[in-house]
């Protein structure tokens, strides 16, 4: 769901103030589609995004029980937040719209990537400038 929010949030030209690095504005980023805008990033900044992304893993990852085999889920990446209703006919509806939700989100980020590479495959997008 985050990347089809943030392709949707970079492709309406919304974007931070100030310098990327000190040869790459964010408004400058904001101009191009979702894409090519991940393309003139500088490497050192997507190094610094992996690393990130890799250290969160890893802390997560190393400590105790895994999630999948019983073990509590990673709280810095799941915060502890109960949002669950306490009706079990409530839950079970909330926890089907949230995996609806996801599986839409899969495929609206999948048609986003295709309408971006290739021109036509996804006729409701055709003229849209963020593809």
């Amino acid at each position: 769901m985050l990347a089809t929010t943030g392709y949707l949030v970079q492709g309406a030209g919304f974007h931070f103030p100030g310098q990327l690095s000190s040869s790459v504005s964010f408004e400058s980023l904001s101009t191009m589609k979702p894409l090519d805008a991940w393309d003139a990033v500088p490497d050192e900044g997507k190094n610094q995004i992996y690393f990130t992304i890799f250290l969160a893993e890893l802390v997560s990852e190393s400590t105790g029980i895994h999630y999948t085999k019983g073990g509590d889920l990673p709280t810095i990446v799941f915060p502890p937040v109960n949002f669950a209703p306490s009706d079990p006919e409530k839950l079970a509806r909330a926890q089907a719209r949230e995996l609806n939700n996801g599986r839409l989100a899969m495929i609206a980020i999948m048609s986003f990537c295709a309408a971006a590479n290739i021109p036509g495959s996804v006729p409701a997008l055709e003229g849209n400038p963020a593809f």
